[in-house]
C-alpha cells in the first residue's frame, strides 16, 4: 500500500537537510542496502558538498561521507547526465584518495572509496538495467593461466596481518529506468528515488527513518519555501534540457534528409554519365547546374 505522505526529493535532502548526526541513520540504511553489508556513516565531510545556489549547478549534488572503518564513499547526483560524467566521477574518486596523504608523507596508507552514483535518465544506454555495479578484480597474468591474480590490496598499517582490497568501487543508479518489480531490500530504495514515496511494506535498511526525515509535512516554513524553489528550478533545468534535445533531434533529421538527397543525386549523375550521357542532359535531367555535375564528377 502506498504511505500517504509525500516525500522530500532524496537529492534535495541529501544537498540542504542531511548534515546531522542524528540523521545519519538514513544514509546508513540506503548504504547497507546497496552494498549488501552493515555500513555505518560517522561523518559527511560539508566541504565537499555542492550547496551552491539553486540556479547553479542544479543538476549536481556531491557529497562525500566517512564511514564505519574509515572508507569514504564519494555521492554523485545527476539528473542529466553531462558529457564530461565519467570524468567527474574519476575526478571525485582521485580527489577523495588523494586527499587521505597528508602533506610530506613516505607512506600512502589508503582507505578504500566508493563512488556511488544515481543519475536521472538513461544517457549510459542501459537496455533494461537500473543498478550497475563496477570493481577491478586485479591483475591477470598475460602468458601463464595458472598464475594467481594479484590483488589490488595492501596492509593498512604496521599492526594489520591481513591485506585489505583498496582500488575504489563503483556504483551507477538509474532510477527511471526501474520497472517497480522489488527484486531485492535495496529496490525499496530505488523505488523511493524514483516515486518520492515509501509503501507500507518497505522494510529495507534506513526505511523507516526516510519515512520521518523525508516527510515533506516535517518541513518547517522556510524549508519548504526553499524547497519549492529547488523544484521550480529543477522543473526550469529539465524544461530547457527537453528543448534542447527536441532542437537536436530536429536539426540532425533536417541534415540528415539534406545528405540523403546530396548522395542521391550524385549517384544518379554518376550512373548518367556512365550511360555516356554528355554533361549538358545530365544537368538537365537532374535538374541542377553543369558546373555541379562537373563538380560530382571529379569529386
Amino acid at each position: 500500500m502506498k504511505d500517504d505522505r509525500e516525500l522530500i526529493k532524496f537529492d534535495f535532502a541529501v544537498k540542504y537537510l542531511l548534515r546531522e548526526k542524528s540523521d545519519y541513520g538514513l544514509l546508513s540504511g540506503f548504504l547497507t542496502e546497496l552494498m549488501g553489508r552493515d555500513v555505518v556513516v560517522t561523518g559527511l565531510l560539508g566541504e565537499e558538498t555542492n550547496a551552491d545556489k539553486h540556479d547553479e549547478k542544479i543538476n549536481r549534488v556531491d557529497l562525500k561521507a566517512k564511514i564505519d572503518d574509515g572508507e569514504f564513499v564519494v555521492f554523485e547526483i545527476q539528473f542529466h547526465q553531462e558529457s564530461d560524467f565519467f570524468g567527474k566521477v574519476l575526478y571525485g574518486v582521485s580527489k577523495a584518495l588523494t586527499e587521505q596523504v597528508k602533506r610530506g608523507a613516505k607512506r600512502y596508507f589508503m582507505r578504500k572509496v566508493y563512488s556511488i552514483n544515481v543519475v536521472y535518465g538513461n544517457r549510459v544506454n542501459a537496455k533494461r538495467e537500473y543498478l550497475f555495479h563496477g570493481n577491478f578484480s586485479g591483475f591477470k597474468g598475460v602468458h601463464f593461466e595458472d598464475e594467481p591474480v594479484i590483488p589490488f590490496a595492501q596492509i593498512p598499517n604496521k599492526d594489520a596481518k591481513e591485506h585489505v582490497e583498496i582500488h575504489p568501487e563503483y556504483y551507477i543508479i538509474l532510477p527511471d529506468m526501474f520497472d517497480e518489480t522489488l527484486r531485492g531490500k535495496f529496490d525499496e530504495w530505488i523505488y523511493v528515488l524514483k516515486k518520492n514515496e515509501v509503501l507500507d511494506e518497505f522494510t529495507a535498511a534506513g526505511m523507516d527513518e526516510a519515512r520521518v526525515k523525508l516527510n515533506i509535512l516535517n518541513l518547517p516554513k522556510d524549508k519548504l519555501a526553499e524547497y519549492e524553489h529547488y523544484l521550480e528550478a529543477q522543473r526550469s533545468v529539465d524544461s530547457a534540457t527537453d528543448a534542447a534535445r527536441e532542437d537536436g533531434i530536429e536539426i540532425g533529421e533536417a541534415i540528415g534528409f539534406e545528405k540523403g538527397i546530396a548522395e542521391n543525386t550524385r549517384k544518379f549523375v554518376q550512373n548518367l554519365h556512365n550511360m555516356g550521357l554528355s554533361t549538358d542532359n545530365i544537368a538537365k535531367a537532374a535538374e541542377i547546374s553543369e558546373t555541379e555535375v562537373k563538380n560530382i564528377l571529379n569529386s
